[in-house]
């Protein structure tokens, strides 16, 4: 395994970060600790959750799984970086004022909550799911500020925010002076989908922030999705996103041209969609979440695969990116 600080901190990450949302919903409980000590022995010291992630009635049902993967010793705790999210309403049955976002009030309930959960007494990022339009910067980084003190986190991270966005929360922490300030950022990013490196990335970088990237196989259509396809295999490209992307011819030739390249070099799609991510400048590690022991094998081969200049630049060609802010959108 390689490791990484994650963005300007001193903290030392794996490159492949173990997502764990299928834990819980997809992934029963037994497996998915047999996934977490895998990647372990594997050297993935990573691993995200958040406090929603169960969903629907059985949400906090993820961190609590790995609270009791935790709760059996061997050091497992002190070995992971552990990060989980706030901003999603927890409260029981119909929504109450207060039970979401990123008020003062909710940031102090959510982390109790989500420390009970993970049995544990710290969360190592503590990372904001989602911008709050309506909460002032100054609130959020007093509550952080506390929860620091408190040694309840350590660090704090956003995910899904442009990227002013993250120029607004460094800049208030900077004017503060009392808080670290954002240390990453959680996108969607992946070969298909490419927009975060208009302003997403560049703020990031020049912020000091780790990007990490999720779903860095856009929900199954770079793992392979028409191979799967043709071989009357499921695949996750049946659904969502990737089902869209099948519909439209153009989306549709760039994924076969995509395989074709592949096919050619004898390179897996999955494979190579995490190791292109791998050379992206500021990406700390892209997310994986592997439902079986199986696809978390094939993700770790990803961080050995050295892909060549000449599958780099085609690459490109199939999936261009869309370019710099404002030269992109400008002219």
């Amino acid at each position: 395994m390689e490791y990484t600080q994650l963005g300007r901190t001193g903290l030392k990450v794996s490159r492949l970060v173990l997502g764990t949302m299928n834990f819980g919903p997809v992934t029963d409980e037994a497996e998915s600790h047999t996934i977490m000590d895998a990647a372990l022995d594997a050297g993935v010291n990573f691993y995200d959750t958040a406090n929603v992630y169960g969903w629907g009635e059985n949400k906090g049902r993820t961190e609590e799984i790995l609270g009791s993967w935790f709760a059996q010793g061997g050091g497992r705790r002190d070995k992971v970086v552990l990060a989980t999210k706030v901003y999603g309403n927890m409260g029981a049955g119909s929504p109450w004022p207060n039970d979401d976002k990123l008020s003062a009030l909710n940031i102090r309930r959510a982390v109790d909550a989500s420390l009970k959960r993970l049995g544990t007494d710290h969360i190592d990022l503590y990372q904001f799911h989602h911008i709050d339009r309506d909460t002032p910067w100054d609130e959020i980084w007093q509550a952080i500020d506390v929860l620091i003190q408190q040694g309840k986190i350590l660090y704090a991270g956003s995910s899904n925010f442009a990227g002013w966005n993250i120029a607004q929360a460094n800049e208030t922490a900077r004017r503060r002076a009392t808080t670290y300030g954002l240390v990453s950022e959680q996108c969607l990013y992946n070969l298909a989908e490419r927009r975060a490196e208009m302003e997403v990335v560049p703020a990031a970088r020049a912020y000091g922030l780790g990007v990490i990237a999720w779903s860095p196989l856009h929900g199954g259509l770079l793992g392979g999705a028409i191979r799967k396809e043709n071989a009357g295999g499921a695949s996750r490209s049946g659904t969502g996103r990737s089902a869209d992307a099948l519909k439209n011819t153009q989306q549709r030739e760039q994924i076969q041209a995509y395989e074709d390249l592949l096919d050619k070099h004898g390179l897996e799609p999955g494979e190579v969609a995490l190791a292109w991510l791998l050379t992206r400048p500021g990406v700390t590690g892209p997310i994986v979440g592997p439902r079986t022991t199986a696809q978390l094998e094939s993700a770790l081969r990803a961080v050995e695969l050295d892909l060549s200049d000449e599958v780099l630049a085609s690459l490109d060609e199939i999936f261009p990116g869309p370019g710099a802010s404002p030269e992109a959108f400008a002219w």
